[in-house]
């Protein structure tokens, strides 16, 4: 059985999307409203007015948006006729789950499936539908086009209901609801699909659990079962969700429109009207409605500091342990100074969560902070958004218990070198609290709309990060807290640098700035003008500087990278690599006591080797690297430059000293000799030989290092710019070539390293010159691929958030003619030079070098099939 809940968890890994996730999840479409039918005059008055007086008979009632009626097992929605065709946002979100989805990440609190919904009363039907509307598309009522958009962008029933009566002024119809919240219809909630489970509920074991209405919510909660079968085995699988049937505003919030060079989370919004020539596009920023109080305004105008007439709130999970409950809070009161650049004070608060009956976290009118225990080491922000407007309506942050030993891990690896509190495999309170409260702070920013900053980390010279006084004047590792730029690892014993832990910043500050002040105006077209000149005075500052996500298997931009520090990331690696020198003897003594195995040692070991191939990885983003701005006319930017020649060859002299021979000081026999580096995995700890690890490690490097698309960016950035300011593909495959060979070139023999260098090379340029090797090295690749991921732990992984779907991934598209482009040539030239220099040298070295020669020939000339 455990196996089964293994294989049932790395299932929804990849189906669901939802351990990856920290997402808006969120739908949009056209607003229009539906006619509604009246039923005062109904001919059936007076019977009507009879099956309503039974059904209140002995039953409970629950008033609000909608009156709930409660009658043994069955609800009822007494719902106001003046209510049809009113935009409901059906909200749907996980309240508890078993073992099988919490190996996952799939967790309490997390939202799964949301979508606009009207009820319509058929009168003529003695029914009520249910449509699902898709607001994105806008028209002036009185445009001609208006009637098209209508017809080309209507709703969708989804649901019918009897009416049961009408209330006793017929001011009301009655539907019995049971079947969109027990399991019998997945017209309003599809938990399984959602959750990639392929599966249906089991009616017998579903039920609804509760049903509470508030001002302007329906909450209700459910009990959903299935079965997941997996081989010959079957896993049951039970979740409590709850349902919000959220009223949104009849006025939504006035709309700002995004711009590129602000890192924020969008809606789509697209407006039709009779006097354009094209439909015009836009993407509404995903914030909050803040807005100061009315006898506040002139005030606020005029720049004095006000509260907000409604501030965002977050309530604490009492489930949270005690002593991090505090470095929570602190983590988003953090964010009051950034509010403050928007002309707010107090605007942003968290507190416990109340003791009253009345109060539940999972109602949509409440922000929450959800404790998760489980053995996942993650945290995320998602939100749930007014499509019609952007508006942020509430947000649960999710933090899973073991983010604690992803924060551990960093630090010890990162800065145990200059800080020796964070050595041991426990910390004090105190230390890891100050790191929870950088992580609250990070999610935090993403419920408030932000996306990650990854280029923010750029703008801070490395050395910079050496200096005692620039780093406690500029705070952190970088400009952004929305950055990846975890702890600061460039600084050196030596150099007394206190503030190591990343921080708010001033991009930040800029940002929420940008995003939140209120200009008091009612069409987002006249906050234009207002919006632009705010990013004009910051544009040539790189301390604002946005850089988007990008897919991590394929860095167009260096300077926007996960995890690295600094403009420079060779210098950067360079300083990394020291500490991590000076790490590698301490790695047993750090982890271990007596009486314990070596367990921990080896996990620290593999994160140690983690840390090296990413420094190595930042650097190699260099080689072939296009910088990426969002230029607009009149700010003296160009779109695309070439990561300039010098640096792209520093790039390589970097991996030819660090990475084509790994560093002798990863491998010590002594610590060897105690513990392998090893991973965890879902059937136990992997332990890996140090020669099979730099053979991966290696390979994974050296693929990554001519792949297709950055000989193809190469070729792209050389035709554009020349030779002179952009490195050319075939001068920088020779000198690969000619340092991966020289010992070749010398006619000495080869060592174990050597030869298992110059194998890798090799394959890894067949790959692309032989289609039918493809499927095998993908399968290889994946492998590695899921090795680094475990020596460089994530963390808010957010499909919507940053990096769920290649769309919103920041790329250049250099893939379309692989197979006949110029790179597919350099590759084979490349393997023609490596032969006709094996066939001169194959008689050359010791008895296993002339056999390794006599390899690389035969797989040379199969390939490319020169017998």
């Amino acid at each position: 059985m455990k196996n089964t809940y293994t294989k049932l968890a790395i299932g929804l890994l990849f189906s669901a999307g939802l351990m990856q996730s920290c997402s808006i999840l969120q739908t949009v479409g056209l607003r229009k409203k539906e006619t509604v039918i009246a039923a005062k005059d109904s001919t059936g008055k007076k019977d009507s007015t009879a099956a309503y007086d039974k059904l209140l008979k002995d039953a409970q009632v629950d008033s609000g948006m909608f009156t709930v009626i409660r009658k043994e097992n069955n609800y009822y929605f007494e719902i106001p006729l003046k209510k049809m065709g009113q935009d409901i946002l059906l909200i749907q979100k996980l309240s508890s789950v078993p073992l099988a989805l919490n190996e996952a990440g799939v967790n309490k609190g997390m939202n799964y499936e949301n979508k606009v919904i009207r009820f319509t009363h058929r009168k003529e039907r003695k029914e009520v539908w249910v449509s699902e509307i898709k607001p994105q598309v806008e028209v002036p009522k009185g445009d001609a086009i208006a009637a098209s958009v209508y017809d080309n962008y209507r709703p969708s029933y989804i649901e019918s209901f009897k009416v049961e009566s009408y209330s006793k002024d017929s001011s009301a119809v009655v539907i019995k609801v049971n079947k969109v919240f027990d399991g019998s219809e997945k017209s309003f909630t599809d938990v399984f699909t959602s959750l990639g489970l392929g599966t249906s509920p089991k009616t017998n074991i579903s039920t609804i659990e509760d049903i509470k209405s508030y001002s302007n919510n329906i909450v209700v909660k459910s009990v959903l079962s299935t079965k997941v079968t997996e081989g010959n085995e079957s896993v049951p699988v039970s979740l409590e969700i709850t349902s919000n049937l959220y009223e949104l505003p009849e006025t939504p919030m006035v709309a700002r429109f995004a711009d590129p060079r602000v890192g924020f989370f969008t809606s789509p919004r697209w407006y039709f009207n009779d006097k354009q020539q094209e439909l015009d596009k836009k993407n509404l920023v995903n914030r909050w409605r803040l807005e100061p109080k009315d006898q506040d305004k002139e005030r606020y105008l005029k720049g004095e500091l006000v509260e907000p007439k409604k501030p965002i709130v977050f309530y604490l999970d009492p489930a949270t342990p005690k002593q991090w409950r505090q470095a929570i809070i602190d983590g988003v009161h953090d964010w009051q100074v950034a509010f403050e650049a928007a002309g707010f004070k107090n605007a942003i608060l968290a507190k416990q969560q109340p003791d009253s009956v009345k109060f539940d976290p999972d109602d949509a009118n409440v922000s929450s902070i959800v404790y998760a225990a489980s053995a996942q080491a993650n945290a995320m922000g998602p939100s749930v958004v007014d499509p019609r407007s952007g508006e942020i309506l509430e947000a649960d942050v999710i933090w899973w218990h073991n983010v604690m030993t992803i924060l551990n891990s960093w630090m010890r690896i990162q800065t145990g070198i200059v800080d020796t509190s964070v050595r041991a495999n426990v910390f004090s309170d105190e230390k890891m609290a100050h790191a929870i409260r950088f992580v609250s702070s990070h999610e935090i920013g993403h419920t408030l709309g932000l996306m990650h900053n990854m280029g923010a980390s750029a703008s801070f010279p490395v050395d910079s990060l050496r200096s005692k006084s620039f780093t406690a004047k500029m705070g952190g590792t970088a400009p952004s807290i929305m950055d990846y730029a975890r702890f600061n690892y460039v600084a050196q014993p030596e150099d007394g640098v206190e503030q190591i832990t990343p921080v708010i910043g001033a991009y930040d500050k800029y940002a929420i700035g940008w995003a939140y002040r209120w200009y008091g105006k009612t069409q987002p077209w006249d906050e234009i003008p207002l919006l632009r000149k705010e990013i004009d005075s910051h544009v040539h500052d790189p301390i604002y500087h946005y850089g988007e996500q990008q897919d991590s298997k394929n860095i167009v931009d260096p300077r926007a990278q996960s995890e690295d520090l600094g403009d420079d990331a060779m210098k950067a690696g360079e300083y990394g690599m020291l500490n991590l020198r000076r790490m590698m003897p301490n790695i047993i003594n750090w982890t271990t006591n007596v009486g314990d195995d070596y367990y921990r040692a080896g996990k620290l070991y593999m994160g140690v080797v983690g840390q090296w191939y990413a420094y190595a990885d930042h650097v190699l983003n260099n080689i072939g690297g296009i910088y990426l701005e969002n230029a607009v006319l009149g700010d003296q930017k160009d779109a695309y430059s070439p990561v300039p020649k010098d640096k792209q060859v520093r790039a390589l002299e970097y991996l030819k000293k660090n990475v084509f021979y790994m560093p002798e000081w990863l491998f010590v026999p002594e610590l060897m000799a105690k513990t392998f580096p090893l991973r965890d995995s879902p059937i136990g700890p992997f332990e890996y030989a140090p020669y099979n690890l730099q053979r991966e490690f290696q390979y994974a490097m050296l693929y990554k290092l001519v792949n297709d698309e950055r000989l193809l960016r190469m070729v792209e950035m050389e035709n554009l710019f020349g030779s002179k300011k952009a490195w050319s593909a075939p001068e920088f495959l020779t000198s690969v070539r000619q340092t991966i060979f020289a010992k070749t070139i010398s006619g000495q023999a080869l060592d174990l390293k050597t030869r298992m260098l110059q194998q890798n090379y090799v394959d890894v340029l067949m790959v692309s010159t032989n289609k039918s090797m493809e499927k095998l090295n993908a399968k290889k690749l994946a492998g590695i691929e899921q090795l680094v991921e475990a020596t460089r732990p994530a963390l808010c992984l957010h499909p919507q958030h940053a990096s769920s779907s290649p769309v919103e991934l920041r790329n250049v598209h250099v893939t379309g003619m692989m197979r006949t482009s110029d790179m597919l040539t350099y590759k084979r030239a490349e393997l023609y030079e490596i032969y006709q220099l094996l066939k001169q040298k194959q008689r050359t070295g010791d008895a296993i070098t002339k056999s390794h020669y006599m390899d690389l020939l035969l797989r040379i000339a199969n390939t490319l099939e020169l017998n």
